[in-house]
């Protein structure tokens, strides 16, 4: 982040931030406690204010599908089951761009998660 300044390079930057979130998601995981994945929630929102959907939606999309991810990992430690509906809303606005884009390979890994979200909803009664 030193040399990825925000001001002099903002996609960089944000791709570093998306790089940091997904590290910290992964600690998150395997970790106690959901500390590592609020700090990934906040990485992956400092990205996006970068990778808006009008500049690099596939970018934003991705972003998005990350977010849900983290949201199922939050479900998965706290049994909460508003993160699968967050995990749900963030699964379905980067469906909507992978489509629009043709992207197969990302609509496919989208589409597995949201059945991933969609049996956790039904086993925890959500």
């Amino acid at each position: 982040l030193e040399e990825r300044k925000r001001d002099r390079v903002p996609l960089d930057w944000a791709t570093t931030q998306m790089n940091l979130g997904n590290a910290l998601a992964a600690l998150g995981e395997r970790e106690p406690g959901t500390d590592r994945l609020e700090q990934a929630v906040a990485a992956y929102r400092a990205a996006l204010e970068e990778r808006t959907r009008d500049r690099v939606p596939l970018d934003w999309a991705m972003t998005q599908m990350n977010l849900g991810a983290v949201e199922a990992a939050f479900f998965e430690k706290t049994g909460d089951a508003a993160h699968l509906d967050r995990a749900m809303d963030h699964l379905h606005a980067a469906r909507e761009v992978f489509a629009a884009a043709g992207a197969g390979h990302y609509l496919a890994m989208t589409d597995s998660n949201i059945a991933w979200v969609e049996e956790r909803r039904a086993g925890s009664g959500a």
